[in-house]
This record gives structure tokens, sequence and C-alpha cells, in this order.
């Protein structure tokens, strides 16, 4: 098998010619024979003035392509897609998969033989690993590391818990234009991903516990010098892959893996979201993620990172308590630690060079947990047959078991129209349920799922509300949510036939979500409903393909043949 310049040759019907032209146009930008000779090392470059999340990927570009070539490998950048969580319409989850197949493709049609991924903001990381696992070819990958923390008025601020619970006191009246305005600068003081368990931070977690990037790189702030270093040391690691031709992706992610993944995701208190994107990457491979498997490893994994949403600390204080490693020492028994990772080491190689910090209390053993089972559960009933998730850490334990009515909203913009008019019919102990906003109905899966507590609710103390959709929701929120309903409303999921007025029950310990209405009344309400046909938003190019082959949330949302097996 061909490797370096010589692997993946440009079609001309003659192989030799192929590579005398490919080293003639490579040589215009000055490298020699001796480097061209050497192993390939592609390393991604998802910088973009778009993007302020990836706003140190050059310094991590360069860092890695010196410790390339301190190990003797020729390191080639090249550009693949950014996508940024705020600069992103209608959704960064929307342009997922399009990340995904621009740097599987990338990956396959230009030489290299191992590559190095660089990315953090939400979407970036998953989309990144789904083409690795693909492409197949030796990976490391490096985040961007979050945000150092920032300040206001003697609190700790980190983005986006705070970005929320502010906006939420703005909202009721709490605090006045002009101190939301120096909130506004002081949440983000500096690039990285945002602070808190978001989607970022847990995917970055996730991915170090899969065995695909280096020990302790989830956690380390971006701004700071051993970031840098961790790219390096991740550089001369890909430039070994390279010359060894592994380990792949195919190698590294088993069931031992995989599940070593979901218990990590479970304790550090992590993203709903990143349930779907570790579907997502298990579908790309022969395995799968099971839900009710998930959620029983939620009953037995407790929440041992003190950090927000679920509780008080931020990345910087998990980082300097130990990170992932210490984590997974104080998981016990609960990790495989027999699970190989890039480095050629197995995580109980890394988890007996964990750090021991004296009087941190940001990781807590097993016996003194944040809360005794993990982050998430799964939901099922009349209105979820094929799940829902709760991320019950950061719930209101009052709210864990209710009952209530139903305030029904078509859709974001529905939601977005009529949340604060001060007609709105709606009381605390009501229900909130936002349809038409899962992977088709939005289209993209907005992070719409935190619905806002209507004003004139907001404005007399009320903090929060049991409040469920077919969308997602940050990871960075908090609130009583039941997200991802599935299948969503659009393809006719059960959503679609709640009626405002109808009583909801949640009952997050026996793991339900249902409508009280008889059968009866919901087989009739099915027969009423209206099939619409591929929406105008979907006519054309990357849109209709979207709206035609994505899948549901149990799936991970991705598109249908992407898929490990391609398309069913």
């Amino acid at each position: 098998m061909a490797d370096g310049l010589r692997k993946g040759l440009t079609s001309y019907g003659d192989a030799g010619f192929s590579l005398f032209l490919r080293k003639a146009f490579i040589k215009a930008a000055g490298y020699s024979d001796d480097a061209l000779d050497r192993p390939i090392v592609g390393i991604t470059n998802t910088y973009s003035d778009y993007n302020p999340c990836h706003g140190n990927v050059p310094a991590l570009i360069e860092a890695a392509k010196r410790g390339v070539m301190l190990a003797g490998a020729m390191p080639m950048v090249f550009p693949t897609i950014s996508i940024a969580e705020s600069f992103s319409h209608p959704t960064s989850m929307y342009l997922r998969n399009l990340m995904a197949m621009d740097t599987e493709e990338m990956i396959r049609a230009q030489p290299m033989d191992a590559v190095i991924v660089i990315g953090g903001c939400d979407k970036t990381l998953p989309a990144q690993i789904m083409a690795a696992v693909s492409a197949d070819l030796p990976t490391v990958v490096i985040p961007v590391g979050p945000m150092v923390v920032g300040h206001h008025k003697g609190e700790v601020l980190g983005a986006c818990t705070d970005c929320r619970r502010l906006w939420a006191k703005y909202r009721a009246g709490e605090i006045d234009d002009a101190e939301i305005e120096a909130v506004n600068g002081r949440l983000a003081p500096s690039v990285g991903t945002c602070m808190v368990m978001g989607t970022a931070s847990t995917m970055a977690c996730v991915t170090e516990a899969l065995g695909l990037s280096l020990p302790m790189s989830a956690t380390i702030p971006a701004p700071h010098a051993e970031r840098v270093r961790s790219a390096e040391a991740s550089g001369k690691c890909a430039a070994e892959m390279a010359k060894h031709k592994g380990p792949r992706p195919s190698e590294l992610l088993t069931p031992a893996s995989f599940r070593n993944a979901q218990v990590v995701l479970q304790a550090i208190g992590g993203s709903t979201n990143g349930l779907v994107h570790l579907t997502a990457i298990a579908g790309r491979t022969s395995h799968r993620i099971d839900l009710d498997a998930f959620d029983a490893l939620g009953r037995e994994v407790p929440v041992l990172v003190d950090l927000k949403p679920s509780g008080a600390h931020y990345m910087e204080h998990f980082h300097h308590a130990g990170g992932v490693p210490k984590l997974m020492k104080q998981l016990g028994g609960l990790i495989d630690l027999d699970a190989k990772t890039v480095t050629g080491a197995t995580l109980r190689d890394v988890v007996a060079n964990a750090e021991e910090v004296p009087g941190q209390d940001a990781i807590r053993p097993r016996a003194d947990p944040i809360k005794p089972e993990g982050a998430m559960a799964v939901l099922r009933g009349n209105l979820a047959p094929r799940g829902a998730v709760i991320k019950h850490s950061a719930a209101s334990e009052r709210l864990l078991r209710h009952t209530g009515r139903a305030v029904v909203f078509e859709s974001v913009e529905d939601m977005t129209l009529r949340i604060d008019d001060p007609a709105l019919d709606v009381r605390a102990d009501d229900v909130l349920v936002l349809r038409n906003a899962g992977p088709k109905g939005a289209p993209g899966m907005p992070e719409a799922g935190y619905l806002p507590i209507p004003m004139k609710l907001a404005r007399t103390g009320v903090k929060d509300m049991v409040r469920i959709s077919d969308a997602r929701m940050s990871g960075t929120a908090f609130g009583t949510i039941v997200l991802h309903i599935t299948p969503e409303s659009a393809v006719g999921g059960p959503l679609a036939l709640v009626r405002t007025g109808d009583q909801i029950r949640l009952d997050v310990a026996g793991r339900r979500i249902d409508l009280l209405v008889d059968d009866a009344e919901l087989q009739r309400r099915r027969a009423a409903v209206v099939e619409t046909g591929r929406p105008e938003w979907a006519a054309r190019g990357y849109a209709r393909l979207f709206h035609d082959t994505i899948t549901q949330a149990d799936d991970g949302c991705d598109f249908d043949f992407m898929r490990g097996e391609g398309k069913r």
C-alpha cells in the first residue's frame, strides 16, 4: 500500500506521471526531496474570523507542526469548514454533518498517513471524529480548550451557564440595561470554548475517554502555554502513528471504549448533546449506543465533577484538580482500564499517572458525589416511544415528578411571538410544550428546548417549569427540561397530537413521560393530521439533502447514508 506523497494519486491514467506532476507542483512551495519523502501528517485548520472559540487554532497548528517535524514526519495543513455555535444559521447542528463530510473527503482526497483534527466549538469535535472514524486513518484529536473564567462584581462568571442565568434575571427585571451590557463584556474573557460543562467541554472529555486525544487535553484552558505544549506532543504522537500506520480509530473504538465514554458523560454532568453526538460517532462504526443501557449506567454512575451547570466550579478548576485522568481514577471499576489510547498506552497507564491534588474539591470521590446518579436519564412513554432525554442533574428536584397542563407552541417562531405575551394563559405549574423543533421540523434541531420562563411568570419569581420538546438544549443550560422526544412531531411523532389543556405527567424516577389522553382520542387526532410534503426551505442543495436523509435523535441525527453500513 502506497504511503506519503505516493498515496492517493490523482487519476491521469499514468501513475508515474501523476507522482511526477504532484512533486513538481508541491516543490513550487519550496519543499525539498528530503521533506517530501517522509510520512505525511495532515492537520486540519478550522480557524475563522467567525469563530472566536477557535481563536487559538493558529498557535495550535504551529505547535502541532513542530511536534510532527521533531518526530521526523512532514506536516501538511489543510482547511475545512469551521462552525461557531452562535454564528451558524439556522443551527450549528444543521451543519455538523456537512463538516463531517467535508473533513472525511479531504482526508481521503489528499495524501496523508495520519491526521490531526483541531476543533472545539460544540459540533466541530463530533463532526471531525465522525469523519475520522469513516476515513479510518490514524487520528489524533486536539481540542482547542475552554476559556478562562470571567468576573463581575466579585462573582466568577462562565459562558454560557451564567449567560442564561443573568439573562433570565434581566428578563425578570432584576438587573437593568447597563448591568446586562457590562456582563456581556465579561462573560467570555478569552478565546476558547465555554468554560462550563457545555457541549464543547463534554465532547472534549468524551474524546479523551475514547482514547482519541492525549491525557489532560480535554481540560487545559485555551490561553495556557500547557495547551500549546499539548499540541506539540500531539504532533509527535501523530508522527509516530503515521510511521507505524496505527492505531486507527477502528482499533480504538471498541464496545469498552464506548462504554467508558458513556460513564464519563454521566459522571461529568455532561451535555445532553453529547449523547446525540456519541450515538452518531458509534453509528459510523459497527457498534451502537443503546439508550436503555445508557440509562442503566446512569443509575450506577454518580456525578463526580462539581462543575456548572450541575455543580459550582468551572473547567479550569476541573483541570487543576487532575482532569479526566483523575476523574477516571475516582470512577474505579466503572472504567475499563484495558482500553487503548492513541499513544499506545492503556487507560490503566493514564490513570496510574493521574495527579493527586491535595484539597481539591472539583472532582469528588465516589463516596461523596455531587449527585448519586448520573447526569442524564432516558424517558419513554406514549409521548416518546423511541425515547427522550432529561439532564436531571441540572433540574429542580421538586419537578422531577410532576403532572401539569400543556401549553403548546407550534414552532420556535410561535414560541418567540407568544411566550412573553401578557395575555398568554399560563401558570407556574403548567408544562410548556414546543414542537416542530426537531431534526427535520426546525430544521437542524435547534437548542430551543430551553424555553424561557414566560416573562409574566419570571417577574413573579418563577425560576423553573417543566418544559418538553423535540429540540435540543445547550449543555450550559439548566432546568427541568425534557428533550429529543423521538420520533419528532414533524415526522408524525406523538408530540404532534398534544393540545393546550391536555395533562402531561413526568416521572423521572419511573423514566416516563406520558400524555394523559386515552388511546381512542389520540387515534382520532392522528387521523385528522394532514401530511405535508417537502417544505420550501428544502427545495434544493444541502437543505434538500439534509431534509431527505437526516435521522432521528436516537440514531444520532446523522445522514442515513453516512452510517457505517450505509443506507439501510
